[in-house]
């Protein structure tokens, strides 16, 4: 039986930081509108030019959102210490990425100098340098887990902490290209963050009452709140602090939950968008170089902006990309629950 406790805190974890989006949400967006916070489009994308003057960083009302929701934490009763150590080490990790994404977003918007944002280089160097921090942090308090697929080993040692370090760092970048449409990013996030609330209500296991669990129901309803003001046409986006949040707290979770593998199914359309954009490049410097002409896969990356060029409409990628998330994120509860991942 599912304890009746535990449902009542997922909802009130829910529905406080969905109702704090939604009251906050307004003022966050007049708030950043008065300080021309203004979302900055490339050249590269002319069909978004219309957009320019929407506010970014709209990731804040979700992150406040969630935060605030979380208050249901403290009607938790008898978790174990371990598990709120493991949540502190995830928000932790979380709160880097988002300052590492709010510093980028701030310089994108008012450069100083000729900086215009954090050059590529050393923001992944950062991301990195912190992912591989909260790793070792993970190892040294709870030891070194491993990846079991249908009851075999598949990584474990040194080179599962590789994993670990590149799983985090990549998953946050590829939740990042994929905020590229009204809609799309947030609505990938809620429901990979409903897949991971309803793996852990049905699964028994230890993390059944982790404060961590009840955190990510406080997310999906900060963002379904950011969601509110972020669907089509969109009155803000979330901007690198918002999707640098999300991309990083779902391998987080993956980890000190030992579901990596359940992650990387649930969240595959981030995987699938971030690929996209490494195999246009890859194929655009390979040719370039064999034949001096570089060649494209897609008509621009990530592959949402190839539909969109193809002449499918925002909104229709943003739905059938929902509706691909929801189909990946049931074959992840599937695998879970009959004991696969």
């Amino acid at each position: 039986m599912i304890d009746t406790r535990i449902v009542y805190g997922l909802m009130t974890a829910f529905l406080m930081a969905f109702a704090v989006g939604v009251f906050a949400g307004p003022k966050i967006i007049a708030f950043l509108k008065s300080r021309k916070m203004d979302q900055k489009i490339s050249e590269d994308v002319p069909e978004h030019m219309a957009k320019a003057s929407t506010p970014a960083m709209g990731g804040l009302i979700f992150l406040l959102a969630a935060a605030v929701g979380s208050v249901a934490l403290l009607f938790l009763r008898g978790d174990s210490a371990p598990a709120w150590t493991q949540l502190w080490g995830v928000l932790v990790l979380t709160a880097a990425y988002a300052l590492l994404g709010f510093v980028d977003d701030l310089l994108t918007i008012r450069p100083v100098g000729k900086m215009r944002g954090i050059s590529s280089k050393p923001k992944a160097a950062l991301q990195m340098l912190f992912a591989a921090l909260f790793v070792w942090w993970n190892y040294s308090m709870f030891g070194g887990p491993q990846i079991v697929i249908c009851g075999k080993v598949i990584l474990a040692g040194i080179w599962y902490h590789i994993f670990c370090v590149l799983f985090i760092a990549g998953m946050a970048n590829f939740v990042n290209l994929t905020d590229g449409l009204d809609g799309l990013a947030g609505g990938l996030g809620i429901i990979s963050l409903t897949a991971i609330v309803i793996a852990e209500l049905l699964s028994f296991d230890m993390f059944m009452n982790a404060p961590i669990f009840f955190f990510a129901a406080a997310l999906a309803g900060g963002i379904a709140a950011f969601l509110w003001y972020n669907a089509y046409p969109a009155k803000v986006f979330m901007g690198d602090v918002g999707s640098l949040a999300i991309g990083v707290f779902l391998p987080a979770y993956g980890v000190v939950a030992h579901r990596e593998v359940f992650i990387v199914i649930a969240g595959m359309m981030f995987i699938l968008e971030g690929l996209s954009t490494t195999v246009q490049w890859a194929v655009f410097k390979y040719t370039r170089i064999r034949t001096g002409t570089g060649r494209r896969v897609f008509k621009k990356s990530p592959v949402h902006h190839h539909f969109q060029l193809s002449g499918i409409s925002e909104t229709a990628i943003s739905v059938r990309f929902w509706i691909l998330g929801i189909v990946c994120a049931c074959v992840a509860l599937g695998l879970v629950l009959t004991g696969r991942i």
